[in-house]
């Protein structure tokens, strides 16, 4: 692939032969991003489990302490109080039959999706529309569940969803602070399936929209804020 010239150049600026400790590659990837527009930062690691088996998925959700610097837009699937609370807690598209038929129409203007247990027949409908973009609700992430106030009120607070994909990688958008690197890896190491053998984290990167990948240190997941706290001051 050919890259520009400012790209070359910022790749230039990273060591291949080291590991970067997480605040020192959150530095870094800011000084090489190389846009003029407040980029993504991205953050992608190699798990050490195979996820053909069911004893080594690893899925779940983290509410990041800094937020992902944008608000999603939550759509909701419930009627009557419990639909009312989603809309008290500023959920953007609420309903149940018309939501549905809006969505078989073409409707995908929004970021997640969030339904009351009673609904789930109806919406599972929607599977092969929701399901392929990450957006099928889910009573293990948190996104089915009778008290909708609460899971919208999370979700545009910072909550993301993360799940390992099919070559045991795994990928956080919008992780730009280390405060947010930190609190998603500890998820992630709560999460460490019991099957799992050997290492765990292999390989653990970090790259801005249309920056360079960075290669960070697996083993450093401690004391992570307050090794960047020191790098700033």
């Amino acid at each position: 692939m050919k890259r520009s010239k400012a790209f070359r150049a910022a790749e230039a600026q990273i060591d291949r032969d080291r590991l970067y400790s997480p605040a020192e590659a959150v530095a870094l990837a800011r000084k090489t991003s190389g846009t003029k527009f407040d980029p993504t930062v991205e953050v992608a690691l190699r798990l050490g489990v195979d996820p053909r088996k069911a004893d080594q998925m690893v899925r779940g959700t983290v509410n990041l302490p800094n937020g992902t610097g944008k608000t999603a837009r939550v759509l909701v699937f419930a009627t009557g109080d419990r639909a009312e609370e989603a809309r008290a807690a500023g959920a953007d598209y609420v309903g149940s039959d018309d939501l549905i038929e809006r969505i078989q129409g073409g409707f995908l203007d929004f970021d997640a999706v969030v339904a009351t247990p009673d609904l789930m027949g109806k919406v599972g409908r929607l599977g092969r529309v929701l399901g392929p973009r990450g957006l099928m609700p889910n009573p293990k992430t948190g996104t089915v569940t009778p008290d909708v106030g609460k899971a919208v009120t999370d979700i545009k607070g910072g909550k993301i969803e993360f799940r390992v994909d099919r070559h045991a990688n795994l990928h956080f958008t919008d992780a730009a602070l280390v405060e947010n690197y930190a609190a998603a890896m500890d998820e992630i190491l709560r999460l460490k399936p019991s099957a799992a053998k050997g290492r765990y984290l292999r390989k653990v990167a970090v790259a801005t929209t249309m920056g360079p990948s960075i290669p960070v240190d697996p083993g450093k997941t401690r004391g992570l804020t307050e090794e960047a706290e020191a790098q700033a001051g």
